[in-house]
């Protein structure tokens, strides 16, 4: 084993090169020449791209856990979904391509799936059961990180085109025939207006099916 050179160090620098190159650059010979060392070394650590995206994310969550953490308890369940989802949004931005390092992993730290047992235990004694608990918060996580990954892909689209976005030029394309269509993309919230709305559609919809 190379000296030096341990998880929590590669998991730090991967998440540095990252930021800098994005996704689609983030490969273990990347990684092992911006640790200085030959790409076999990495492996006592990640025995592969998936294993090291595994290990990114679980320290993402690990983050939004101790964000999570430092919030006092909600009121009840749509209040503790709603602190979940910002955290777990304002996480995910501060890297490039912070959510799609998320999609497809398997968290690899036990502290970081027990931190839902608290919730779990204060949401039965509302009437949840586990499983509704756990799809609760996995429809959440859904719709976070595909909210994230497409407001991170129109960002950095539209910073190399900026008419690529261009309401005018969408009317134009519309053409005379659409104009409840046109009238709908004319809302201008994005970001964190945008984020609000939707996560309310989201939790309106887990009460309608509880109250269901």
């Amino acid at each position: 084993m190379t000296k030096g050179i341990t998880r929590e160090r590669i998991v730090t620098a991967a998440l540095e090169l990252l930021d800098e190159k994005g996704m689609d650059a983030l490969t273990v010979r990347a990684l092992a020449t911006r640790l200085d060392v030959r790409a076999p070394a990495l492996y006592w650590h990640v025995r592969n791209k998936q294993e090291l995206l595994d290990e990114m994310a679980t320290e993402v969550m690990r983050r939004v856990t101790g964000a999570l953490a430092a919030i006092p308890p909600g009121d009840g369940w749509r209040e503790d979904l709603g602190s979940y989802a910002h955290v777990l949004r304002s996480e995910y931005l501060l890297h490039r391509d912070g959510a799609r390092i998320f999609s497809g992993t398997r968290i690899t730290d036990p502290d970081v799936v027990r931190m839902k047992e608290p919730w779990f235990e204060r949401w039965a004694a509302a009437g949840w059961k586990p499983a509704d608990a756990d799809d609760a918060i996995d429809v959440v996580t859904a719709f976070v990180v595909g909210f994230v990954i497409e407001e991170q892909e129109r960002r950095q689209a539209a910073g190399t085109d900026p008419a690529r976005f261009s309401l005018a030029e969408r009317d134009a394309w519309l053409g005379e025939n659409a104009p409840l269509v046109k009238e709908a993309g004319r809302r201008c919230d994005e970001g964190d207006q945008r984020f609000e709305r939707h996560l309310g559609i989201v939790l309106d919809g887990l009460a309608a099916r509880r109250d269901g």
